[in-house]
């Protein structure tokens, strides 16, 4: 009996070492996937100084290995950091862990006939994070990116605030852009969003969209300019066709992403409590749940702190109903 005391005290010690030598390092990130999309954020996050410590993670080392060499030549000009190529048991105290592994998205295909190919990739990497004592934030870049960061947030069993998703926060960018170049206003003082899919269904919710808080329409007769029905459909129509109309050119589309991903991580390590329209798994908000959606949410230190239900047109709410139904089909086609 007193032997069985002891190992257990034993063990006891040993548990409570293994809790300190994994404490969340906040200053910490890795990056699984080292494609076009993972190595743009790598350089963004270099570019930010948010962190001391980036860990590069991909099935083929030596491209994680190539990767982390280059950003380091560049560090002398940027901020003070530790770059490497690393394995899964480097993420244990990283505070966040950017998932963009996957196949491309070919010239014509959408999001969601991505899924297969890519789910089968993320089953693979959250068993990985899950056999190790993880306890920071999984960020999902891999497109469909809603439906992925449902399936990594149903595999891993973590919470829904330690699971999200980029989301629309790239859409959103470019509905700003777009929106600030036709009423001929700095776009960083409109004030609009993405919902739903990042994808064929999403939707610009028109009902809440202003200018430094003037309401939009107020603003157009002001700049004498009438944002017609017609010219609304053809900014959306832009927007949610951007992606395609960028991989016809030149392959693949890196940069935008990387720069939204970089904000989102910025809203993270600064606990800024900003709100974002990333992918966040649903749980009775709007009347929905079992689906990850884009939905303006807060977003802090601790990843998602509080899902926006803002008041939505009639429409808009049969809209997001709609891109709710096709990512639940969507998910539920899943070998």
């Amino acid at each position: 009996k007193s032997a069985t005391m002891r190992i257990a005290r034993l063990w006891a010690d040993l548990i409570e070492k293994e809790r300190i030598s994994v404490a969340i390092d906040y200053r910490k990130a890795a990056i699984i996937g080292c494609g076009f999309v993972g190595a743009s954020i790598a350089f963004r996050f270099l570019q930010q100084g948010l962190f001391s410590r980036m860990v590069l993670i991909d099935a083929n080392r030596e491209k994680a290995e190539g990767e982390a060499m280059d950003l380091r030549d560049g560090l002398p000009y940027g901020a003070s950091m530790e770059i490497t190529a690393g394995s899964y048991d480097d993420i244990t105290d990283c505070s966040l862990v950017v998932i963009t592994a996957g196949v491309n998205q070919k010239p014509g295909e959408t999001r969601l006939e991505l899924i297969e190919r890519n789910a089968g990739i993320m089953r693979s990497i959250i068993r990985e994070i899950t056999a190790r004592p993880f306890e920071g934030i999984l960020l999902v870049v891999s497109n469909p990116v809603d439906v992925l960061t449902y399936t990594a947030w149903k595999l891993s069993g973590y919470p829904r605030e330690r699971v999200i998703g980029s989301g629309t926060v790239l859409d959103t960018g470019r509905l700003k852009q777009l929106l600030g170049e036709e009423l001929k206003v700095d776009g960083r003082n409109v004030h609009a969003f993405i919902a739903g899919e990042h994808g064929d269904s999403e939707l610009p919710v028109w009902s809440g969209a202003n200018v430094s808080g003037l309401d939009l329409d107020a603003f157009c007769r002001l700049r004498g300019i009438e944002l017609h029905a017609s010219n609304r459909e053809r900014i959306y129509r832009e927007i949610r066709d951007s992606a395609n109309e960028i991989i016809k050119r030149k392959g693949a589309t890196y940069y935008g992403i990387a720069m939204a991903v970089g904000r989102i991580a910025e809203c993270i390590v600064k606990d800024e409590h900003a709100i974002l329209p990333i992918s966040v798994v649903l749980d009775g908000e709007y009347g929905l749940d079992r689906v990850a959606l884009s939905i303006p949410s807060i977003v802090g230190k601790n990843g998602l702190e509080k899902v926006l239900e803002i008041p939505l047109e009639e429409t808009e709410r049969r809209a997001l109903n709609e891109s709710a139904r096709q990512l639940k089909e969507a998910f539920a086609g899943l070998k």
